[in-house]
């Protein structure tokens, strides 16, 4: 069962700290869920110290069996309670129970892929001259810092704590204020791991930003990883340069989807519905601008309006709700701003409109010329997409790169050649061809410009927890024993 109030994990304990308790709101119903306990900058502080002489006092940056053991003891734990950890983030989220399992389930195939990868880390050797060796040793960086978003509370943790754990680092974790029992009962699970040891996985609760400033401070914390806005990731990079901490970010998206005039349009329509409005549109590699050939754009804005005036939206709880709700009520208001403004500078193609008690709201669609425009450059985070026209290939990638942002893209093209060049030249992360939204946890992702740095998923998920040690032996020297 899930502790109530939502408490603190530092070095083997659950810790409450001084602070008053406070709610955890369900967006669908604005009544309470839960409560949890607010951190402070100094819990933050004391954690960032437990994760430092685990680090060096315990075997575990050295055993990478130990370390694999313990990330299939989690994954199986995180598997025994993938629907009491759905049921939260539908509670605490807002999103619709199949995104809250299929989150949940990701969680759980990182976990594995980086306990197969934990035993799997290898250096390489050179020999520069007769005799002269050069070993190159990949050894874990220290304590990494995870600051974890509320928008998917389970598979973004996992992301990094997997590969973190994987590579032997100990670990502070800063949980979204807004999800704090969904991460209470994900930490149920790790912490049961009998053999992870005390003081690896720390967790300090957040209620403003005084422990993510800690831990961005701390001379105890060596890498932050961190998931969430590009202007947060900026004021990260610069809270970290005292101590030159590596900082690994994903940051904002504002993923173009390309499509041709001989793009099967039934299959664009299904794609990009679903890449535009999952979570309610509130992800970070959501389709956000509809690039279509003039062509077609008539008779492709026809059928996205369709599809997306037939998109059920309501609570996350209920079979029938193909869309959840926004985060919050500030959220919601933030987006209704954005259409009226939509309205104003473009065309409504479909107007969003509030339903019910919660931070509810329906699908937006608007045509807009004017690539100048914020709504064009300006990451929206909601169920609000633009449709924009080109005329040709080279137009199109033109549009594709014309904000700060490379996270994601798609493109939508029966001519295998045309759909290969483009996405060569789109400047993303990741693109796919004729789909949108493909996650797993064997393939990197990561952005270009505005969208960040490093990469997560896959082996080089693990290269923000690395570091590598050169050592150099000549010729004629022998070590001895003892």
């Amino acid at each position: 069962m899930t502790v109530t109030p939502a408490r603190h994990y530092i070095g083997g304990e659950w810790v409450a700290g001084d602070a008053a308790p406070q709610d955890s709101v369900n967006p669908a119903t604005l009544a309470p869920v839960g409560q949890f306990c607010p951190g402070s900058g100094a819990l933050a502080d004391e954690a960032a110290r437990t994760a430092r002489d685990a680090f060096f006092k315990s075997e575990w940056s050295a055993s990478p069996r130990l370390r694999a053991q313990a990330l299939f003891e989690i994954a199986d734990r995180l598997a025994a309670a993938k629907d009491e950890i759905a049921d939260l983030v539908v509670a605490e989220n807002g999103k619709i129970r199949a995104e809250a399992i299929g989150e949940t389930m990701g969680a759980i195939s990182e976990t594995r892929y980086y306990a197969g990868l934990a035993r799997n880390i290898r250096g390489t050797m050179q020999e520069t001259a007769p005799g002269n060796m050069s070993l190159f040793n990949r050894e874990p960086a220290g304590v990494a810092g995870i600051i974890v978003p509320w928008n998917a509370p389970v598979t973004l943790l996992m992301r990094s704590l997997a590969p973190a754990l994987a590579a032997g680092c100990t670990t502070v974790i800063k949980p979204a204020h807004q999800t704090p029992l969904v991460h209470a009962r994900i930490m149920e699970a790790i912490v049961s791991a009998p053999s992870l040891p005390p003081g690896i996985v720390n967790s300090v609760n957040e209620n403003g930003i005084a422990v993510g400033q800690a831990m961005t401070a701390s001379p105890d914390i060596d890498v932050i990883s961190f998931t969430g806005s590009s202007r947060t990731g900026q004021a990260i990079m610069a809270a970290a340069a005292p101590t030159l901490k590596r900082v690994g970010l994903e940051l904002g998206g504002k993923a173009p989807a390309v499509i041709f005039e001989d793009a099967d349009l039934d299959l664009a329509v299904r794609e990009l519905t679903h890449g535009a409005l999952a979570m309610a549109g509130q992800i970070c590699v959501a389709a956000a601008r509809f690039l279509v050939h003039e062509s077609i754009a008539d008779e492709f804005e026809a059928r996205l309006t369709t599809a997306f005036r037939a998109v059920r939206t309501g609570p996350g709880d209920d079979p029938a709700s193909d869309m959840g709700s926004l985060i919050d009520e500030p959220n919601r208001a933030r987006v209704e701003a954005l259409i009226e403004q939509a309205g104003d500078e473009g065309e409504m193609l479909l107007k969003g409109e509030r339903l019910g008690k919660g931070a509810f709201l329906t699908p937006t669609l608007f045509r807009i010329d004017d690539v100048a425009s914020p709504l064009v450059q300006e990451e929206l985070f909601g169920p609000i997409v633009s449709v924009e026209r080109f005329a040709d290939e080279a137009e199109a990638v033109h549009k594709a790169n014309a904000t700060a942002y490379g996270l994601a893209a798609s493109v939508f093209s029966q001519n295998g050649a045309r759909a290969m060049r483009a996405s060569r030249a789109i400047r993303a992360g990741t693109v796919w061809i004729n789909s949108h939204l493909r996650l797993f946890a064997e393939g990197e992702t990561g952005g270009y410009g505005k969208s960040g740095l490093g990469r997560l998923h896959g082996p080089e998920g693990l290269h923000d927890f690395l570091e590598t040690k050169h050592i150099y032996m000549e010729a004629g020297w022998t070590p001895q024993s003892g």
